[in-house]
This record gives C-alpha cells, sequence and structure tokens, in this order.
C-alpha cells in the first residue's frame, strides 16, 4: 500500500499462497496422497480401482501404478507422486512405503510447526535423521551370493506377496529368478543386470499357472504361409532389417513399355531379383527368417519351397530381442548374410490358439522371456505388474549383493535407534530428529491396521521385541504374531530401503522449507464468456 492505494505485483491470474497457510496446503496435499495408497500396504493390502476417461479400469495395489493413474494439480502433491516414480524407477518396489513415509514426516512438521519450531530447524533434525538412519539400514543388512537360488527366491516372494495374482506366486517367483540369473552377467567382478533382457509377452485364454519361462523370444506373429513348416528343429535363424520386396524409387519415374515382349521381360526380371533375395537367404543355410518389414509373395513361394519358417513384419524391439536371444547378427541387405550371421535355437514353433510363433531352446540367450497367461486383460494387467516388480527386486539384490528383512522390522530398528540418537544431539533440533524417528511407526502401524489387528497393541509388542535386541522381529500378518522375520523369510533388496527413506526424507525436507506459493491459472473462458473455475 502507498497512500491508500494498492500496489498490484502479480497478475491478476496468478494465486498466492504463503507463510502458514502454504505450509498447511503442503501438508494437506502430502497427507492425502499417503492416505490413497496407504490401505495398499504390505500382503494383506487393498486393492483400488481406477477408472479413466475412457472407461478403462485398473484394478491394482501397486503403489506407482495407482498414484501414476490419477490426476493431480496440487504443486505439493505432485513432488510426493514424483517421490514413487523415482522409486519404481530405480528400485522397482517399495513406491507405497516411501510415499507413506512422506506423508508421516509432514505430519510430524505440522505438530512442530504449531509448536513454533522453525521449519529450518525441522529441515535440519530430518536430515540429520536421514544420514543416520541410512548408516543404520547399512549395518542391518545382510549379505546374498548373486548364486543362492533359496534367498533370492525369498526375496522375489516378498515383493510379490499380497497381490491379487497371488495364487500362483510359487510358479512366478521360480521363473523370475531363473529368468535373472540367466541374463546376469559379471564384468570386472560385478554382477550387471539389465532389466530390457527380460522380456514379458502376455498370452490372453488360459489360466495364469500356464506362465512359462522361454529361454529365447517369443513373437505376438505367425508364418506367413500356409506352405511354410508349422514346426522346425535346430533352426538356424536369419534376421534382416530390410523389405524383401521391389520397393519404390525415391524420384518419380516411367517405364515406357510398347510391346508384349517387354512386359514378359520386365515381369521377368522382377522374378529374378526376388528370387535373387530368397537363395541369398537359402544359401546361408538358414531355415527360419525373421524379417523387420515386408516379404513379397514371389520371396515367400520360393522360401516356402525350400522349407524356410519366415515371419515378416516384426517389431525393431522384438528383432533386438531375438538377436541378443539367439547370438545372431541383424543384416542389412541378404546378399550379405552367411552362415556367422544366423542364430541358433533348438525349436521354433507357431502356437495357432495364441497367434504366436516360439523360439526356445536358445544356448546360454543374453535376453529371456516370460510368457504370462490369464483369463482377462485386467489379470494379466496386474500378473505383468507383479513380475516387473519381482525381476526387479531379484536384480537389485543380486548387484548389490545386499538384503534386509522386511514386516515392519526395519522401521521400528530404525525408530529406536534415532530416538537414543536424538538425546545426543540436544537443542530444538533433538526434536525434530525424535519426530523423524516418530514417521518411522507409519509402517508397522499400516501394516497391522491393514491386517485388522490393533496398531497401538502391535507397536508395543514391537518395540518390546526390539527393546531387547531382537533387531529382526517384525509382525506377521497372517496371526498378529511378533516373530523373526529372517526365520520367516520375508526379505527385501537393501537398495529398496534406503531409497525409500532417502527420497521420502529429501522430499519432506523441500516441502517444509516452502512458505510461499505462486501458482499462475490458465486463462480460460466459462460459458457465455464467464471466466472458468479451477
Amino acid at each position: 500500500m502507498q497512500s491508500g492505494q494498492p500496489i498490484i505485483i502479480l497478475k491478476e491470474n496468478v494465486e498466492r499462497n504463503y507463510g502458514k497457510e502454504a505450509q498447511r496446503s503442503n501438508i494437506a496435499a502430502a497427507k492425502a496422497i499417503a492416505g490413497a495408497v496407504k490401505s495398499t500396504l504390505g500382503p494383506r493390502g487393498m486393492d483400488k480401482m481406477l477408472v479413466d476417461s475412457t472407461g478403462d479400469i485398473v484394478i491394482t495395489n501397486d503403489g506407482a501404478t495407482i498414484l501414476g493413474e490419477i490426476a493431480v494439480q496440487h504443486p505439493g502433491a505432485k513432488m510426493v507422486i514424483e517421490v514413487a516414480r523415482t522409486q519404481d524407477d530405480e528400485v522397482g518396489d517399495g513406491t507405497t512405503t516411501a510415499v507413506v513415509i512422506v506423508g508421516a514426516l509432514m505430519e510430524q512438521a505440522e505438530v512442530m510447526l504449531e509448536q513454533g519450531i522453525h521449519p529450518t530447524v525441522i529441515a535440519q533434525g530430518y536430515r540429520m535423521g536421514m544420514e543416520k538412519s541410512l548408516e543404520i539400514v547399512n549395518g542391518l543388512s545382510l549379505k546374498v551370493e548373486p548364486t543362492d537360488r533359496k534367498t533370492l527366491f525369498k526375496i522375489v516372494d516378498t515383493s510379490i506377496t499380497g497381490k491379487s495374482i497371488e495364487s500362483v506366486k510359487t510358479k512366478l517367483d521360480g521363473i523370475i529368478v531363473d529368468a535373472v540369473m540367466a541374463v546376469a552377467e559379471k564384468t570386472n567382478g560385478k554382477i550387471n543386470v539389465n532389466d530390457d533382457d527380460v522380456m514379458i509377452k502376455k498370452q490372453k485364454g488360459k489360466a495364469m499357472d500356464d506362465a512359462e519361462l522361454i529361454r529365447g523370444i517369443v513373437i505376438d506373429k505367425k508364418r506367413i504361409s500356409e506352405g511354410m513348416p508349422k514346426k522346425v528343429t535346430k533352426a538356424k535363424i536369419a534376421l534382416i532389417a530390410t523389405p524383401l520386396e521391389i520397393t519404390k524409387t525415391q524420384v518419380k519415374a516411367k517405364i515406357k513399355i510398347t510391346s508384349a515382349e517387354q512386359i514378359n521381360a520386365f515381369s521377368e526380371q522382377e522374378r529374378n531379383t526376388l528370387k535373387k533375395l530368397a537363395d541369398a537367404i537359402i544359401a546361408s543355410g538358414a531355415n527360419v527368417l525373421l524379417c523387420q518389414k515386408g516379404i513379397a509373395d514371389p520371396v515367400q513361394f520360393y522360401l516356402a519351397k525350400n522349407g524356410i519358417f519366415a515371419i515378416e513384419d516384426i517389431p525393431e524391439s522384438d528383432m533386438k530381442y531375438a538377436a541378443r536371444s539367439l547370438h545372431a547378427n541383424i543384416v542389412n541387405k541378404p546378399d550379405t548374410l552367411t552362415a556367422k550371421d544366423l542364430g541358433s535355437a533348438d525349436l521354433v514353433e507357431e502356437d495357432t490358439e495364441g497367434n504366436i510363433t516360439r523360439i526356445s531352446g536358445c544356448k546360454n540367450p543374453k535376453s529371456i522371456t516370460i510368457l504370462l497367461r490369464g483369463s482377462s486383460d485386467y489379470l494379466l494387467d496386474e500378473l505383468e505388474r507383479a513380475v516387473n516388480d519381482g525381476t526387479r527386486v531379484v536384480m537389485d539384490a543380486m548387484e548389490d549383493g545386499t538384503y534386509v528383512v522386511g514386516g515392519g522390522a526395519v522401521e521400528t530398528e530404525l525408530l529406536m535407534k534415532i530416538r537414543d540418537y536424538a538425546s545426543t544431539v540436544g537443542g530444538r533440533v533433538q526434536l525434530a530428529i525424535e519426530a523423524y524417528a516418530s514417521a518411522f511407526e507409519s509402517i508397522p502401524r499400516t501394516l497391522a491396521e491393514n491386517s485388522g489387528y490393533n496398531p497401538i497393541d502391535k507397536l508395543v509388542e514391537l518395540k518390546n521385541a526390539h527393546s531387547k535386541g531382537k533387531k529382526n522381529a517384525g509382525l506377521n500378518v497372517y496371526n498378529g504374531k511378533i516373530v523373526d522375520m529372517l526365520t520367516e523369510g520375508v526379505l527385501e533388496p537393501l537398495r529398496s530401503k534406503r531409497q525409500s527413506i532417502q527420497s521420502a526424507s529429501e522430499t519432506a525436507i523441500m516441502l517444509i522449507r516452502v512458505d510461499d506459493m505462486m501458482v499462475t491459472q490458465s486463462k480460460s473462458p466459462g460459458p457465455s464468456g464467464a471466466p472458468a473455475a479451477f
């Protein structure tokens, strides 16, 4: 104000919240997002049904999928959703845990702000708490060898337990572990696994229990001619990227034909050109052809005549998978194809029921395929999400060689030890560190709530067990007892736990420090020229 007149700095379409109002807004947004996924945490968590504007339905309890499907406008809520997205990208699991911890940290911050503790002090305490918690988690971790199939089996079993496809988890556990172990590579003494080397294919129509691991590739296409064999054993497979047909010229051109002899000569030349393409493939010794582009009818005829199984219009991604599975080279011109470029497989077979082709029995494949089956698209999608999570956690454990126990055991241990650490700090920062420790109560508390138990009773029992030195004590959600999670086989990758703690803490610290929000609203006219409501 100047001489009683307001000075307008911001445009009229900029909405501003500042001070406690901005802080309350961000805290409310974080708590709302955490509340949206809280009930899905743990083996006995509930599912969410998401329906978009087109009517497509998604039924899942996967935190990343739920938060990725819902549309939010609040900037604070978007930051919390980004935590889930980062967790999913970096680790593949633990998204719900990360979001619940963010919500709990913001809830604790709300209490401290009401008590008059400055946001900078809260942020400092949270950062000190995060550093201490990461140190503690490292101390709680256990070692796992990349060849320890039994432990890896338990890690993937923990990841899949609680999903709607749990009835087939035992079979999926074995398939996932075998798939990841098959594509793992050792470089300079370190295990590396590329998640792109495990291809997941879905086939609708059969039961979920019919899922299988194929040491090769599955292509969603059939042979191009009925005259070709449906099955080829001891396959020698050629991969060609260019079309096997007469292509159009790059410039406009016309051919003037004045006699029947010229028509015959032209047709004969075209046939000879196409025959040469087929002959080059036949001469290489290939009995199976995968072509990224189209195959002309005359070429199909010559290939079928020589007993070659051919598929056309294969996506580039599938061609790259095939090259890694088969140890083959993708060539551009058939006349450059040699026996060294060919891949090998024990069997190439067309599955007429599913309109797919299986290439299996590859020796030491660099990429491998998990074929999933289900009676509906909803089940298949959830099955795919479960397998994706499972493969990622096994990869994490194999690459890092470390894991921790689940069932709320790690969070309870963090709660106890960080509170002890806070008492050594002193000052107002001590209150912030104690509040940071209290946020970890949210995980065992939520596990108990979602399983139908009294969260206060279970939390007291957990704290009592940990105070007696039982650092692996966690909640058995099926019988409500406090048991040793290591003995129970509830295991998670260390990377997942570290990432959820770090990303949740850093996001909470960033949101707490915000005391001014200026949101520019887009102007669009409403009905009859009135401004649109937001």
